[in-house]
């Protein structure tokens, strides 16, 4: 699993302090979606750890249908099962991400379509909830037009797969019109919903 190198990332998990977990699925790690996120995370400070999973980098796999999540607690790749002990911990799961095509990234998608296996212990296992512990979430958007749709059709997948995971979406911050004057004319905005969201998670921890 990938860690973005940054000085507000710590790799050694503390039970002191709040586990907050990215999936970034931006394949620039310094570009507009990093920008983006390193706004949402300057209120938090040094009291949190921070651990970012790179989708591009992590090698997880497409959901084949196996079926094998139906039967027993597990997934037949084991390619995910970093990501899942991660996402049991977190207390806070961002998703950080650009729009493509109305939706994230394909390497993104893999990882939220392998959540399958939190529906199957749900509703096939009659694991209720699928994961024990409970955690906030928040949706991180840049998108080269204008428009804030894709993020709610992104919004709207995720809070389908948070219904399962003992997870509630918090918000949404989206930087839009990237793709005109380096979107500069709207960053402001996207900052401030970044920031107040944050803050506003932050309350909770």
């Amino acid at each position: 699993m990938t860690c973005l190198n940054a000085d507000t990332v710590t790799e050694e998990r503390s039970s002191d302090r709040k586990l907050i977990l990215v999936l970034f699925g931006s394949p620039r790690k310094n570009g507009y979606t990093a920008k983006l996120l390193n706004e949402f995370l300057s209120p938090f400070g040094e009291n949190v750890q921070i651990r970012v999973v790179h989708a591009y980098d992590s090698g997880i796999r497409p959901c084949t249908a196996c079926d094998v999540c139906c039967r027993s607690e597990r997934c037949s790749q084991s390619d995910f099962d970093e990501l899942d002990s991660l996402i049991r911990c977190a207390d806070v799961l961002v998703v950080a991400t650009p729009v493509y095509v109305l939706s994230f990234p394909a390497p993104l998608k893999a990882v939220v379509d392998r959540m399958q296996r939190y529906f199957s212990a749900r509703f096939s296992l009659g694991i209720n909830p699928s994961i024990a512990k409970h955690r906030t979430a928040a949706l991180l958007v840049t998108n080269g037009s204008a428009s804030r749709e894709g993020a709610q059709v992104m919004a709207r997948q995720l809070k389908m797969v948070f219904s399962v995971m003992n997870t509630t979406l918090c918000g949404e911050a989206v930087w839009t019109g990237t793709d005109f004057d380096s979107g500069r004319s709207t960053f402001d905005r996207a900052r401030r919903e970044a920031r107040d969201l944050a803050l506003a998670i932050k309350s909770e921890l």
